[in-house]
């Protein structure tokens, strides 16, 4: 039996029709929208691409989008005070660093500068406080592991009193997703176990999971014998193994290749998120729901 296919892409679109609905409705009671200012500095092809992205989706759903753009050589001093600028604008609801930074400026120190409540990333030690407390305290979930549990939940993956092991001990994803699926409430209520590089057996915890969640960042590395038959499969990884040109557009492209051995793998799980097309898509569809989320609160209808 083939395992369902847990898609990104599909999820995202409903998400995607359900913000833009409520942003109509917000602007036509209150005559505001969402605003969310990316900020990028330099010229990475890569953050370029992904900023670009960020954008046409915010535009897509009628939010108010800035894009501020710096040069690579920027102070530290002068960013910071970008940021300071945006903590003060009212009509910004959302503040967006994109990463990674220059050598010559402090990452630390300038994603603390964000106001923790336009923190939509979820990466201000505020939030990660608030993310630990649970409950009513969470404000901006990171946007990854936020969506990975919307897939679950939207998948009609039962997590209460599930066998959970996270692959992966990360900040961004790791780390999050654990506390998350521990807490109590929708799509959580979990037993959770998280292993890493230096865990003994890892195969052994893997074969016990009702929920596998994988976020190693290498290519492969759960073999189709470490599923649990019927298990739901998480694969966040995303590794370039190489190169094609596209049959389409007689481009080259990248080959992506997930943490998990997919073909294998969905002959075993009841579940998995395909590599590409699974967890990719869902982190910039979080992103947009928590400056909504952002907007909300301002107003006072979370």
């Amino acid at each position: 039996m083939t395992a369902k296919l847990i898609k990104g892409t599909e999820i995202r679109e409903q998400i995607l029709e359900e913000i833009a609905s409520e942003v109509a409705q917000i602007k036509g009671k209150h005559g505001v929208v969402p605003g969310l200012v990316t900020i990028l500095i330099g010229e990475n092809p890569a953050s370029v691409s992904y900023v670009t992205l960020k954008i046409k989706t915010a535009h897509r759903l009628g939010f108010k989008e800035v894009q501020d753009s710096q040069p690579e050589n920027i102070s530290e001093e002068d960013l910071l005070a970008l940021i300071d600028k945006y903590n003060n604008d009212e009509s910004i609801n959302g503040i967006l660093v994109q990463l990674p930074l220059p050598k010559h400026i402090d990452e630390k120190k300038v994603l603390n500068a964000i106001d923790p409540d336009k923190d939509v990333d979820g990466f201000h030690p505020v939030n990660v406080g608030r993310l630990m407390i649970g409950g009513d305290e969470v404000k901006f979930p990171p946007c990854t592991p936020a969506g990975i549990q919307e897939m679950i939940v939207r998948a009609g993956v039962e997590t209460s009193g599930a066998e959970v092991v996270v692959v992966g001990r990360s900040n961004i994803v790791g780390k999050p997703i654990a506390n998350m699926m521990l807490q109590k409430g929708e799509g959580a209520n979990s037993t959770v176990t998280v292993v890493h590089t230096r865990t003994k057996d890892l195969a052994d915890h893997c074969k016990r999971a009702d929920i596998l969640i994988v976020a190693a960042g290498v290519p492969g590395l759960v073999k189709p014998e470490w599923i649990k038959p019927g298990a739901c499969v998480i694969d966040v990884g995303v590794n370039r193994v190489g190169e094609k040109v596209s049959e389409k557009t007689g481009k080259t492209i990248a080959i992506l290749r997930g943490d998990v051995d997919f073909d294998e793998a969905k002959q075993i799980a009841g579940s998995i998120t395909p590599v590409p097309g699974g967890v990719g898509p869902m982190t910039i569809t979080m992103l947009m729901l928590n400056t909504m989320k952002s907007l909300k609160y301002k107003l006072g209808e979370n």
